[in-house]
Order: C-alpha cells, then sequence, then structure tokens
C-alpha cells in the first residue's frame, strides 16, 4: 500500500505512513494505487491511438519522399536534393512517434519496467508534434513525473 500524500510504500501491519505520518487505511491506499492504474491505461489507450494517427501521414510522407523527383521537375541547383530530404526527416519523425507510440501504450498498459522512461522521452518529442502530440506529452509528463507515481509505478512493474 502506499501513502496518498508523500507517496511513500507503507507496511501492511503499519497505522501510519512512515515518512509523512499521515493515517494509513486500506481506503487510501486502494484510491491512490488505482487512479494511477487508471491514468496508466487512458495513456496507453492515447499512446496507440496517436500511433495509429501519427503512421498515416508518416507513411503518406515517406512514399510522396520516394517518388517525388516523378511528380515534381525542380529547375532550381537544391531542389532535387532539399524536398525528398525534407519529406523523409518529417515522415521519419512522425513514424518515430508512430512506432514508439503503440510500443509506449502497450508497454504502460501492461506495467513493463521500461514504458515509463520510454514514455518520459517520446511525451518529451511529442511536445513539437502540436495540437494531438502537444496533448499527449503534456499529459504523459504529468501524469509518469508526480512524485508519488514514481515509486507506485516500479511497485506495479514489480508485482506484474
Amino acid at each position: 500500500m502506499f501513502c496518498s500524500r508523500c507517496g511513500a510504500e507503507i507496511p501492511p501491519d503499519s497505522q501510519f505512513c512512515p515518512k509523512c505520518g499521515r493515517q494509513a487505511g486500506d481506503l487510501t491506499g486502494a484510491l491512490a494505487r488505482s487512479r494511477l492504474e487508471h491514468h496508466l491505461h487512458i495513456l496507453g489507450v492515447f499512446w496507440i491511438a496517436l500511433g495509429a494517427l501519427f503512421a498515416i501521414p508518416a507513411t503518406i510522407l515517406m512514399l510522396v519522399g520516394s517518388s517525388i523527383h516523378f511528380m515534381v521537375h525542380f529547375h532550381e541547383p537544391f531542389g532535387p536534393a532539399f524536398g525528398p530530404f525534407l519529406a523523409y526527416a518529417v515522415g521519419g519523425s512522425l513514424l518515430i512517434v508512430a512506432v514508439g507510440g503503440i510500443c509506449v501504450g502497450m508497454g504502460l498498459m501492461q506495467h513493463q519496467p521500461w514504458a515509463r522512461t520510454a514514455a518520459i522521452v517520446l511525451g518529451v518529442l511529442t511536445l513539437f508534434h502540436p495540437p494531438l502530440g502537444t496533448a499527449l506529452g503534456i499529459y504523459t509528463l504529468w501524469v509518469l513525473l508526480a512524485d508519488e507515481h514514481g515509486e507506485e509505478y516500479r511497485y506495479l512493474a514489480r508485482s506484474g
């Protein structure tokens, strides 16, 4: 069980939190744990959905980048090299977020130990993909960087 105030682990036979002194009860520990598990499930679903949404434009941009020289005739010296490179760069960025998002979403829902760190890194990267990526990045960082949720996630990963 975990303290709902400071997030410290409370021994099963203890009546008070050893860190902050708050009175322990089955209800407060159960509510704190279920709230994190609820957020993890929602976060996992959102990451999978965002990954699927980002896979569509990533695929389109990668296909356009490989065939843009057939569709557009560039007359400038840097056009033929810069056009496909730009399409590949943007498409590759979206593809990393798409594949990573699906993997992180499944990892968070299964309480994998690596998923918290990967979600934090991916959350920072998606801050630069407005509006959906920015919103999900902020929500990810809010859920996973809370002091009490870090220790509780490690506990869930060990027990799951």
